[in-house]
């Protein structure tokens, strides 16, 4: 069976005996390092899901709370995913124009997830050449911090490290593929982030939110 990173085995398993691949000790070891600008960005799927960890009604929102554990977590930056969706959305919409004007390469599929890209690499061979070009979201931010925000913020790149907390297991696999030249450096699930946000011993339902 060919997998294709997607984590469903992990939310499905009836025992608990699958778990994602943790990166909760290379987050805290990069927070230690005083001489590493640690950033992290959210998925927009988070804040509407974390508050379940801590035991609040599903589908409560906690981008305030979410915010506020974070900064006292150490991260010195929180951005939000959503500013690499709208880049995304941007560079597919120019991609799609030319191919368009070219009449080639029809349907144009986003390349969002990397789950989906993993289905058509191993079933859908001939489906291939119509992947968009653009980066997903979360990697797209990743170059932006990496580069743009680098240069803003007058960081050298080696010194920042970039940390995205996601919906998906898949987006770990993402991260690590060589020819993407990902600026991911680390990817947390939702269940990892609150267990960071335990470690840290923050009140996370009574937190006033930032």
């Amino acid at each position: 069976m060919a997998c294709i990173k997607c984590g469903h085995c992990i939310a499905e398993c009836p025992v608990g005996a699958i778990s994602e691949c943790e990166h909760i000790q290379h987050v805290l070891k990069a927070l230690k390092d005083k001489s590493k600008h640690v950033v992290v960005q959210t998925a927009p799927s988070i804040r509407a899901t974390l508050g379940e960890e801590f035991d609040m009604p599903p589908g409560s929102l906690v981008t305030g709370k979410m915010v506020a554990a974070l900064r006292r977590c150490g991260f010195d930056k929180i951005f939000d995913t959503n500013l690499g969706a709208v880049m995304t959305i941007m560079e597919e919409a120019s991609e799609f124009l030319k191919r368009l004007k070219t009449k080639k390469k029809f349907p144009m599929i986003t390349t969002c997830c990397p789950a989906w890209i993993k289905f058509m690499e191993h079933f859908y061979h001939d489906l291939v050449p119509n992947m968009s070009t653009c980066k997903s979201p979360h990697e797209m931010l990743g170059v932006l911090v990496k580069e743009y925000y680098a240069k803003k913020a007058n960081i050298p790149k080696k010194d920042i490290v970039v940390v995205s907390i996601m919906p998906c297991t898949a987006k770990k696999f993402e991260s690590t593929r060589p020819e993407l030249k990902s600026g991911v450096d680390y990817v947390l699930t939702t269940r990892e982030t609150a267990r960071l946000i335990r470690g840290f011993n923050i009140d996370f339902k009574n937190i006033k939110d930032e």
